[in-house]
């Protein structure tokens, strides 16, 4: 295994958990319509007992993606995390409103009423991944910030900081691009999107899913009209390129090139996008099908597929997958700013558990919805 080959493997491994992270956002986006979805009480709970099955999935795969990020690329979450903190610390507040939301919003003295933290778990379900989709948009746009490596040598300063945000904005001001909201929106109606194939999937109640069905063309509609103009901007936008030497330099057209040039990729690319259309069309198209209620699973898979090529598009093939907006030399590549070959060879021997947890994962998924969710479930057994 040589150093490049690390370099690339753990980028692999980042952008997965990256790409299963934005499927199980299908929480959020189910949160985000919990009103609309439920409109009595009792239907509401039945909708927010039916997405808190599984956000603990959502949350721990959002703290291994931080987690792997800092161990095999420390100068990206030292620059992102420390230096556009603001837009993290949003992110990261918005999701433990929902934790906070789910546990206390039917406990005993809650003074407050369960509205108020339903209100919360929409909250989160439109900021969660409205931000997330922003911060994934800079891999492609660019980012106000500086890294100065040099100063970790500066004997005056008692605590030596690298890289830091080129204004007080501290992340915000990626939001002021245009297509870093468009993203941001995409991947916000996918959110939606996919909570309510699984809310049709999961949930025993026809009023709900049939009113869930409404919402699928509504949220499946501009999803799919935001998704393609980015992915059409991107494929003919100039890209951040970087040679032998690894001086940055902007290369016409750099994203279709890494598709065209790693084919087996835009193979996968296509494949993805299909899987979402078909999980979308046969919700909305079919009555009586196999597939009717289940499209849940080629959407989810389709998703996790589409974004996983985003991801290594956006690092691997020569590209800097962090740009500097502020100075394109201070990009980040997977080469100036991963962890020592030591590091990045150990954790590969540490990796190689990881699908044993994922089969974990589907066994407690299986055993956890082995049963749809219905009204009388939430009435005698324990529920939110």
């Amino acid at each position: 295994m040589t150093y490049a080959f690390l370099q690339h493997y753990w980028w692999l491994i980042v952008s997965l958990l990256g790409a299963i992270l934005v499927f199980l956002m299908f929480v959020q986006g189910a949160n985000s319509m919990v009103r609309s979805l439920g409109w009595t009480a009792e239907g509401r709970r039945l909708v927010v007992n039916s997405t808190g099955r599984k956000w603990e999935f959502t949350f721990t795969t959002l703290v291994t993606f931080g987690g792997a990020f800092f161990a095999s690329f420390p100068l990206f979450y030292s620059t992102s995390f420390g230096g556009a903190y603001w837009l993290w610390m949003i992110i990261l507040f918005s999701f433990v409103l929902q934790a906070v939301s789910y546990e206390f919003q039917n406990k005993l003295g809650n003074i407050l009423g369960p509205n108020i933290f339903q209100w919360f778990l929409v909250l989160n379900g439109i900021l969660g991944p409205l931000l997330l989709g922003g911060a994934v948009a800079t891999f492609f746009e660019g980012s106000n910030f500086v890294v100065e490596k040099s100063n970790i040598l500066d004997a005056t300063a008692l605590t030596p900081v690298i890289s830091h945000w080129g204004n007080a904005s501290h992340g915000l001001d990626a939001l002021l691009n245009p297509w870093v909201l468009v993203l941001g929106l995409a991947v916000m109606f996918l959110a939606r999107t996919l909570g309510t194939l699984y809310i049709i999937n999961n949930v025993d109640d026809e009023d709900i899913r049939s009113r869930a069905s409404v919402r699928l063309v509504g949220c499946a509609v501009p999803f799919l009209v935001l998704f393609v103009a980015y992915l059409v901007h991107l494929l003919l936008k100039d890209g951040y390129a970087y040679d032998a030497s690894g001086a940055i330099f902007m290369e016409p057209n750099k994203y279709l090139h890494n598709l065209l040039e790693m084919w087996p990729l835009l193979i996968l690319l296509l494949v993805g996008v299909a899987l979402v259309l078909w999980g979308i069309a046969v919700e909305v198209f079919t009555t009586r099908s196999r597939f009717t209620n289940k499209g849940i699973w080629p959407a989810g898979i389709g998703t996790i597929v589409t974004v996983l090529v985003l991801l290594l598009i956006a690092g691997w093939n020569n590209t800097a997958y962090y740009p500097s907006t502020y100075d394109l030399q201070m990009s980040l590549t997977i080469e100036n700013s991963c962890s020592s070959e030591f590091t990045l060879r150990t954790m590969f021997w540490v990796s190689l558990v990881v699908p044993f947890v994922l089969a974990y994962i589907v066994y407690c998924w299986r055993k956890i919805d082995s049963r749809k969710l219905t009204q009388d479930e939430i009435a005698h057994d324990e529920a939110y």
